[in-house]
């Protein structure tokens, strides 16, 4: 490659990180994709919020504790939209599989 082939490559290089860097300037800055999605403090009632801090505190304890069970479920179904304009659970849940308890 020759001098005057080198420099007209190094010159839109170089302009061309110019402009990328004057319109990355210019642009309005965004809120973060994941911050705008966060429920405020208020949003979520102060007793679910404790609960669900007791049960995090908790840690693996919490798996054997059923009102952390229900509390999930709840959560779980309100997360995902399943509760009837009545307020009971469109998805009835079913009875616990003994053989998932059993030991074998």
């Amino acid at each position: 490659m020759d001098g005057k082939t080198l420099a007209r490559t190094v010159a839109v290089i170089f302009v061309a990180t110019v402009t990328a860097a004057a319109l990355g300037m210019s642009r309005k800055e965004n809120k973060p994709a994941g911050e705008g999605a966060r429920t405020s403090a208020g949003s979520m009632p102060n007793l679910l919020r404790d609960d669900l801090r007791r049960c995090q505190v908790l840690g693996e304890a919490a798996l054997r504790d059923d009102g952390c069970a229900r509390l999930w479920a709840a959560q779980r179904d309100r997360f995902l939209g399943l509760k009837a304009p009545s307020g009971r659970s469109i998805v009835e849940p079913d009875a616990p599989d003994a053989a998932l308890r059993e030991a074998p």
